[in-house]
């Protein structure tokens, strides 16, 4: 509750700043009628839907389970996500429209010095606030807040660069330079819409995490305990700012209820100090059987029926397959 307390209060920020910005950028560009401005002042605009569609999902992935949403209400994060960056990338396109017929038909710009220093404020602003986004969505696993970061440094270095073309054009009076950087910033704020809405559909469709199941995996093998025979058929998806993982937790077949349920709960443990309170973890325990002797390094074991030979380290591929570990040994023909 925390956590989603704290996404929340980010996001508000989010919200209320970007109308604020967005204003200021608008002032800019009817001070100046550079179309390199109003690249910043429109995707102002999207910053603005962006940032309140963002609350929204946050106010929904808030929401604790129900009869109808067992797992909660998390994925409303993607779909915001999604949203946003189908807004950013048809932003991109407006602008590149608008800095072609610019380059064409070129209009007479005034007052740059003015309209620099006001896009100047707003691009600092957009960095601190997006830096507080990100920090906040990476520690809570919030895509929405993540999204929101990004975009907003996305939108903070659109700006510097647009700054650098406006100070050319001042000392250069060359007019071509504002359509120029529009459209630079234009790909690459088309290009920023694209990888929100990748990440987004990921998401949505429960796409593996690579880099998230490998920084878990090395904590697991860091941190294995004797009884830990092997794990396997491991799987994370995330709603929203929740993980929920489930795994087959192999150990030894003689051990009683109470016995096996202390390994799950040290392995639940583990995984929480590291990712946070805001994970489900759900535990198949299963009993060793004769073949995993030669990978079970326990040594007071009183019915090993093989002699340890092997560890056998975990990795993304063999703690994935829905199978217990085993020791291959290849036997070359005569």
């Amino acid at each position: 509750m925390k956590t989603t307390q704290q996404n929340l209060s980010v996001q508000k920020w989010v919200a209320a700043v970007s109308v604020l910005l967005m204003a200021v950028k608008f002032i800019a560009y009817y001070s100046t009628y550079s179309v390199a401005i109003l690249t910043d002042a429109l995707e102002s605009i999207v910053n603005v839907a962006a940032g309140f569609i963002g609350l929204y999902s946050l106010y929904i992935a808030a929401k604790p389970r129900d009869q109808d949403h067992p797992y909660g209400h998390g994925k409303a994060e993607f779909l915001s996500a999604a949203v946003e960056g189908t807004l950013i990338g048809a932003a991109g396109a407006i602008i590149m429209y608008k800095a072609v017929q610019n380059l064409i038909h070129p209009v007479e710009l005034r007052k740059i010095d003015y309209g620099i220093w006001l896009v100047a404020v707003t691009a600092i602003v957009n960095f601190i606030l997006g830096y507080f986004c990100l920090r906040t969505g990476k520690r809570n696993n919030s895509l929405a807040l993540v999204a929101s970061g990004k975009h907003l440094h996305s939108d903070t270095w659109s700006t510097v660069g647009i700054i650098g073309g406006l100070v050319l054009l001042y000392f250069t009076n060359y007019k071509w330079i504002d359509s120029a950087v529009a459209i630079l910033f234009a790909l690459l704020i088309i290009y920023t819409g694209y990888k929100i809405l990748r990440d987004s559909i990921a998401g949505i469709m429960d796409e593996a995490d690579a880099k998230l199941l490998a920084r878990l995996v090395q904590l697991l093998n860091a941190n294995r305990r004797e009884n830990w025979v092997d794990l396997h058929n491991l799987r994370v998806i995330k709603y929203g700012s929740v993980l929920h993982l489930d795994c087959h937790l192999t150990v030894p077949w003689y051990l009683n209820v109470h016995e096996a349920h202390q390994e799950i709960d040290a392995l639940a443990e583990l995984i929480r100090k590291e990712f946070g309170e805001s994970l489900e973890l759900f535990v198949h325990s299963d009993g060793c059987l004769p073949f995993q002797c030669k990978i079970c390094s326990k040594a007071d074991c009183k019915v090993r029926q093989h002699n340890f030979e092997k560890r056998i380290d975990w990795n993304l591929e063999n703690i994935s397959k829905n199978k217990k570990h085993e020791l291959v040994t290849d036997i070359s023909p005569i």
